[in-house]
């Protein structure tokens, strides 16, 4: 917590509205657009509501394919799966972890309809070749930032640059509400049908504008507003936003100076940024040789208490993956990855400890055979 969570909740709750779009929820709004130049940002319950929203906005219908990672998070791709439509993988690269758009064009076809790119690591896509390809091909691109709120790409902040663009506010990501999430609308086209979609299909909000006499079901839609209490919390810690970005790029470079040692001499490979991108220190991952080296590390660092995880099963390699979606490339880096990537811990506060944890990992990687 950042200090005002608690106080926050119980303004909320002496302001008499529980439910979604109150104040505090307004004020997310405005600071999400002011922070991102975005033309609208809707809180939701979660990054996979505002996926999921996407999905009905870009008219996803059965069959329709979409092009996305493997490497990422189940609701990528069940947000599309939902609406019918059909994933379709494409590789990623070797040094961002991000997807190929090198890759993209051979996988579009008549039936693409959109792509979805994932900012690993906070770290961003090379956004102008892909936007390009999209544009080219009358594409939707939309953005899965979960991880990437505060990060940037040639100066404009992720989750604006794609024409829909989705955040996490989920205990795991840098500012949290514990479950949240938000969808960035960057094209004016999506914007009133946001608002219809989200509040479960209905014109309630031109009815409470006064628009409309009574508010009726108008499309597709569901409950995807957060409650007034989760919007409460996120704005205490939107308003420390700065002061947890500080704090997490501290730790993130501190673990980047001290393992370039190991990096030269081929015991691990240290995360990637290019001179485009400016990061969130969402995460610090180092990558080991092998997916044995991986394991084994994992554990032994369990056994000195530092929790040490790899990420993602990769989607293709799941069964429902196989039974809803197909490969638009070949997927070999991505296996390669994930058999080997070990996330480190990272969080506000540790870098009291930092030290102890550094010395017990370069004691544990350097004894790695």
């Amino acid at each position: 917590m950042t200090g005002k969570e608690l106080t926050y909740i119980k303004k909320a709750h002496e302001n008499g509205v529980l439910a979604g779009d109150g104040p505090f929820t307004k004020k997310c709004h405005t600071w999400l657009e002011t922070k991102t130049g975005t033309s609208k940002a809707l809180l939701t319950h979660s990054c996979t509501a505002a996926l999921e929203m996407s999905a009905i906005l870009a008219n996803i219908e059965p069959g329709d394919e979409i092009i996305m990672p493997s490497y990422t998070f189940v609701s990528t791709a069940n947000a599309f799966v939902l609406r019918g439509g059909v994933p379709v993988f494409v590789d990623i690269r070797e040094d961002t972890l991000n997807i190929d758009e090198k890759l993209i064009e051979a996988a579009i076809t008549k039936k693409t309809k959109a792509i979805i790119v994932v900012h690993y690591a906070g770290i961003s896509c090379e956004m102008d070749t892909i936007l390009k390809i999209a544009n080219t091909n009358g594409l939707i691109l939309i953005e899965d930032a979960a991880q990437g709120l505060m990060s940037e790409y040639k100066g404009r902040q992720l989750g604006s640059i794609g024409h829909l663009g989705c955040y996490s506010f989920h205990e795991t990501k840098n500012v949290i509400s514990g479950e949240g999430g938000a969808l960035l609308i960057n094209k004016s086209k999506f914007s009133d049908r946001a608002d219809i979609i989200r509040d479960k299909g209905t014109n309630r909000k031109n009815y409470l504008k006064g628009k409309v006499d009574k508010y009726t079901w108008c499309d597709f839609g569901s409950s995807y507003l957060p409650g007034e209490l989760i919007s409460a919390f996120l704005y205490a810690q939107i308003e420390k936003a700065d002061h947890i970005l500080k704090s997490r790029m501290n730790i993130w470079n501190f673990y980047h100076r001290n393992f370039e040692s190991l990096e030269k001499i081929n015991l691990i490979t240290r995360p990637f940024v290019p001179d485009t991108c400016k990061h969130n220190a969402h995460m610090y991952y180092i990558l080991l040789n092998t997916r044995k080296q991986r394991d084994d590390f994992i554990v032994k660092a369990k056994k000195e208490n530092i929790d040490c995880v790899f990420h993602y099963v990769p989607l293709h390699d799941s069964s429902a993956g196989v039974r809803f979606s197909r490969n638009g490339s070949s997927l070999s880096i991505t296996e390669d990855i994930a058999a080997r990537i070990v996330r480190l811990p990272l969080w506000i506060g540790l870098e009291n400890k930092q030290n102890i944890v550094l010395e017990k990992l370069c004691y544990l990687l350097e004894k790695i055979k």
